[in-house]
């Protein structure tokens, strides 16, 4: 008989996600260097933006107040690196949770990483669509 796990339901379980998806960034081959040549030595500082940014996205706290495109826009990032982050994500809540949030924070993550792997590619190549 398998333990059934947790749904996200407080800050706590925001922590949680976030701390264990990093963990698993940062020693990541395809963007783990990425992730440490921006962080460089501010993971907490990162990590406490996270754990705000998954707050508001999933229990509407709005303590995130940043723009993300922009900071990714910068980045040496293509499709495959996006599709790898969610897939990345993906298997941490499956490890991890389970319910509506974690279903909700599956889908917005997958939401974020269709929308950015777009917008970068328009960003670079604005005649690729016509």
């Amino acid at each position: 008989m398998s333990e059934t796990l947790p749904d996200i339901q407080t800050e706590a379980d925001i922590r949680q996600l976030v701390d264990a998806f990093y963990s698993r960034v940062q020693t990541d081959q395809l963007i783990g260097p990425i992730f440490q040549a921006v962080v460089q030595d501010n993971w907490p500082r990162h990590l406490a933006t996270m754990y705000d940014f998954w707050s508001s996205l999933l229990f509407g706290t709005s303590r995130y107040r940043g723009r993300p495109f922009p900071k990714h826009l910068a980045l040496p990032v293509e499709g495959q690196h996006f599709r790898h982050w969610l897939t990345l994500f993906v298997e941490t809540v499956d490890a991890h949770f389970s319910g509506a949030k974690a279903d909700e924070a599956i889908y917005k993550a997958g939401n974020l990483a269709t929308i950015f792997e777009y917008r970068v590619g328009q960003a670079r190549n604005p005649l690729s669509l016509l």
